[in-house]
């Protein structure tokens, strides 16, 4: 029988499971607090019995995550952290530094089944989903390397997050829970490739996160040939969801736009998208592909990243183009892929 990952519960939870197996409930809290304390071993837990830490042994785990390698980008100091999982599988963390303090982006899969043609993360499928302490454990693994607390999390590592929905929602109270690691959910990216009915019970639960959707077309024909998951949610389904989300929610929603030379970067495209968006609650990330091998993308060059930028803002919508970071080590957007 495979061990309890602990951090997989959240606090009410824990306790349930302690009561459980016979302990006051009160444990709990002193057992949660060592859990984010980053503790590696049940022995550190100096305030419960030696019983309870062998029961805890024997039953469960607290972190299962191994740094199998490191990669440090030579460009801007950001570290692509490969985590080797209990069961052996791999996932990839990236750690970045901006004047705000340090964000993670973390993986919710081990590969991922959605196919988008520009990302190296689809190439070999998925594997399994995370658990919410697998996620977890990504932001307590690199913060106990770091040295340091890191204050902001993105959900654009190798996985889509919305096929992995109730664990990565899951993920997002426990990660927030203030007698945890407490990182608010305004500071919380969710990126999706646009998995429309996920889209509509997310904005049902009125979270504070913010919402990071994958467009990288202005029409149908294009979006699909580099996008299967538009074939089931076409574009027009796709922002009635965005809408939704913005109306029940409040938050701004982002649109990621990756620009492929000659695919996606036309000035028509820009006007297109433009018209698309006119009126919604958004923000356009303009993000030249980055090189993966197989994909035969190459990115747009510095003109017309320059000009598709100028027509969205000059028709209204607030864009941006994307500080790149870490594509010396394979760290950039679309890069990941779990191998050395």
């Amino acid at each position: 029988m495979s061990k309890i990952n602990l951090k997989d519960f959240s606090y009410d939870e824990l306790e349930d499971y302690i009561v459980s197996i016979g302990e006051p409930r009160f444990r709990a809290g002193q057992i949660y607090k060592w859990l984010y304390s980053k503790v590696s071993d049940f022995d550190e837990m100096t305030n419960i019995s030696k019983a309870l830490r062998e029961k805890l042994r024997e039953n469960c785990i607290i972190n299962s995550m191994i740094i199998q390698k490191r990669f440090v980008s030579g460009l801007d100091g950001t570290r692509r952290y490969l985590l080797k999982l209990d069961d052996g599988n791999f996932i990839e963390s990236v750690l970045m530094k901006y004047h705000h303090g340090y964000s993670i982006c973390v993986s919710s899969q081990v590969g991922c089944a959605m196919g988008c043609r520009f990302c190296a993360s689809t190439i070999n499928g998925k594997v399994r989903n995370l658990t919410p302490g697998e996620i977890i454990d990504q932001v307590i693994t690199v913060e106990r390397d770091l040295g340091e607390r890191i204050s902001n999390i993105v959900m654009m590592g190798v996985g889509e997050p919305l096929d992995n929905f109730d664990n990565v929602v899951a993920f997002i109270k426990n990660v927030n829970d203030p007698r945890g690691l407490n990182i608010g959910q305004r500071h919380i990216t969710v990126s999706t490739c646009g998995i429309v009915d996920r889209i509509y019970e997310l904005a049902d639960m009125k979270l504070q996160i913010t919402l990071a959707v994958s467009l990288h077309a202005s029409d149908d024909e294009a979006r699909s040939k580099i996008m299967p998951v538009n074939r089931k949610y076409g574009i027009s389904k796709l922002l009635d969801a965005c809408r939704y989300y913005t109306d029940k929610t409040g938050r701004r929603l982002t649109f990621e736009y990756t620009l492929i030379k000659g695919v996606n970067d036309s000035e028509r495209e820009s006007e297109d998208l433009a018209k698309l968006l006119r009126g919604m609650l958004c923000h356009v990330n303009l993000i030249p592909v980055n090189n993966v091998d197989g994909t035969g993308f190459a990115p747009s060059g510095d003109k017309s990243v320059k000009t598709f930028l100028n027509i969205l803002n000059l028709n209204g919508i607030s864009a941006t183009v994307r500080r790149e970071m870490g594509s010396d080590i394979s760290a950039a957007c679309g890069q990941l892929r779990s191998q050395l």
